[in-house]
C-alpha cells in the first residue's frame, strides 16, 4: 500500500495516542501536553496508509541554525518497511543547510539513525530530566 508523507498533515488525539501506546513511549500518558507539543512544533512530518496514522515524527528548531528531532515513531506491525527513512528524508529536506542536526538515537534506533548520517556528537554525553521509565 502506498504511504504518504506529509509535512503538512494534521493529526488527531486517539491516533496519536494509539501510535505513541504501541511503540510503549510514556508519553502517550500525558495526552493533552503530547497533543500541544506535537501541535506547536517547528515541524511535523506524518506517514499515512489510506486514512491511517502510521508514522509521525517532529522537529523542534530556532528556525536558523539549530534542530532537535525529539520523537520518531512507526507502528510497530509497519516498521521495516521504510516508513521512518522516509519521514526522517522528509524532515532532513526541509532542514537543509543547517549548521547542528541534533537527536538523541535509544538501543535498535543508533544503526537506523546511523545509515541517515547521524553520527556520535563529539565526547558528548546525553543527559536529562526525564519522567518516563522506557529507556
Amino acid at each position: 500500500m502506498h504511504i504518504d508523507i506529509s509535512l503538512s498533515g494534521t493529526v488527531e488525539r486517539e491516533e496519536v495516542i494509539r501510535l505513541y501506546r504501541a511503540n510503549g513511549w510514556s508519553s502517550a500518558d500525558k495526552p493533552d501536553q503530547l497533543l500541544a507539543g506535537l501541535r506547536n512544533s517547528h515541524a511535523l512530518v506524518t506517514a499515512r496508509a489510506g486514512t491511517a496514522l502510521v508514522g509521525l515524527g517532529n522537529a523542534i528548531s530556532d528556525g536558523h541554525l539549530v534542530v532537535y528531532f525529539p520523537h520518531m515513531l512507526v507502528d510497530p506491525a509497519r516498521q521495516g518497511e521504510g516508513i521512518g527513512r522516509k519521514m526522517m528524508a522528509a524532515l532532513l529536506d526541509r532542514y537543509a543547510g543547517f549548521h547542528q542536526l541534533m537527536l538523541t538515537a535509544d538501543g535498535d534506533a543508533i544503526p537506523f539513525y546511523q545509515r541517515l548520517g547521524f553520527e556520535r556528537a563529539g565526547r558528548t554525553e546525553p543527559m536529562w530530566i526525564y519522567a518516563g521509565a522506557e529507556h
